[in-house]
């Protein structure tokens, strides 16, 4: 039964890794599952070779055990990291007046917002059409071997989706990111005479959004409101793992 559960669980992580990674989209939310369960599947194969293996060699038997309960340790801590994004998605997006609207890039494909991106644009649309007044800010810079800004790609879709007018969206094209996108989004907010301390908005993906929060008030915002986007399905939950080890590290590196 074990095997067959490992050899199942190892061929859905294999072959939904190498579906992603078909379509262009690598980072650590994809390779690790596809590692994981090549371990999974290779465990399963070989299961009686590798018992009576560790069976001859108590020492390494004993470091395989540690692993493996390391492994299910970090599971649980994963799964909880998962449950605590989940709530935080599940929270009001009602908010008062605001200044501005912030949104948060998230890479471009053949020209056009990525799917994730174009999540973030819509779910920003409800909110510049309650608030007219409030200027909107594209943050996103320059791609590898890309000729236009993450940032002019997101304006020209919310010109040509949703009719906004152009005079409202202002750009923020330098940055590579979440912390540069805040930081860099100041010089344009100070031009518009708004203060740190003024309502702005910031949208981003559901999964992005504690992270985003603490990194816009450890920036200096001081009055901010999130507007959580979906994440689609068939990449959410390899996009939650990637922003697991991403909210690790901007802690180690003082992000926030």
């Amino acid at each position: 039964m074990k095997r067959i559960l490992l050899s199942i669980l190892g061929l859905i992580l294999i072959l939904d890794g190498l579906w992603l990674l078909s379509l262009d989209k690598i980072h650590l939310g994809i390779v690790l599952p596809i590692f994981i369960g090549a371990i999974f599947l290779i465990t399963a194969v070989f299961y009686a070779a590798i018992q009576r293996f560790l069976a001859r060699h108590p020492r390494v038997k004993f470091f395989w055990q540690i692993s493996w309960i390391g492994f299910w340790l970090w599971f649980i801590s994963l799964a909880g990291f998962f449950a605590y994004l989940q709530y935080s998605t599940q929270q009001s997006a009602e908010f008062p007046g605001v200044k501005a609207i912030l949104v948060l890039g998230s890479g471009i494909e053949n020209g056009q917002p990525s799917p994730t991106l174009q999540a973030r644009l819509d779910a920003a649309v409800p909110a510049a059409i309650k608030n007219p007044d409030a200027i909107m800010i594209m943050t996103g810079g320059f791609g590898m071997n890309e000729s236009v800004s993450e940032a002019a790609v997101m304006r020209q879709y919310l010109l040509k989706s949703h009719s906004l007018p152009a005079s409202r969206i202002y750009l923020e094209d330098q940055s590579t990111s979440t912390e540069l996108n805040l930081l860099n989004s100041k010089a344009v907010l100070a031009q518009q005479h708004i203060g740190l301390d003024q309502p702005i908005a910031i949208a981003t993906s559901d999964f992005h959004v504690p992270r985003a929060a603490a990194i816009a008030k450890h920036a200096g915002y001081r009055h901010i409101y999130t507007i959580s986007a979906p994440t689609p399905l068939y990449i959410r939950y390899n996009s939650w793992l990637r922003e697991y080890f991403a909210f690790l590290s901007g802690w180690l590196l003082h992000e926030y």
